[in-house]
């Protein structure tokens, strides 16, 4: 069983308090950076869309080649935010993780896959696996953030 703090944690206590929590996290992570991912992507594509439509009043109004400008000068600065935040790439991620973290769960809870034998290492083995799926993220984390500082 694991150890935390020189005491043994329960299987009840881990599932609670470390998968669970940690399904919860990457959860919402994914869900935050979906939407963050579809609301800049519609927006590229509402101003991509209107520069063709505001090219053929240029005639008429000359004043709107301004505002086509501008459209081209916001669409530059989102695809800017859309490559260095990985938005995109972060959402995917997270959904993983937590995809990852479900089914060990619920294979532990099923008895099925690794778990499907009745010895008492069963446990232990929930613990290294979603240990190693969390740990991995992190790694994973800590790599991108020192290639961003490079």
């Amino acid at each position: 069983m694991p150890v935390r703090g020189g005491s043994i944690i329960s299987e009840k206590d881990y599932l609670e308090n470390r998968v669970d929590k940690q399904i919860s996290w990457y959860d919402k992570k994914s869900a935050v950076h979906k939407k963050c991912f579809y609301g800049l992507r519609i927006l590229q594509l509402l101003l991509t869309a209107s520069i063709p439509f505001l090219t053929g009043l240029v005639l008429t109004y000359p004043n709107i080649l301004k505002l086509i400008s501008f459209f081209g000068f916001v669409l530059t600065v989102l695809e800017g935010i859309l490559s260095l935040t990985k938005v995109y790439e972060k959402w995917i991620q997270y959904r993983k993780i937590c995809e990852l973290l479900k089914k060990e769960k619920y294979m532990y809870s099923t008895n099925s896959g690794v778990y499907s034998t009745h010895d008492t290492d069963r446990f232990k083995t929930l613990v290294e696996r979603c240990e190693s799926i969390i740990s991995d993220e992190n790694l994973n984390w800590t790599n991108l953030t020192n290639a961003r500082k490079k």
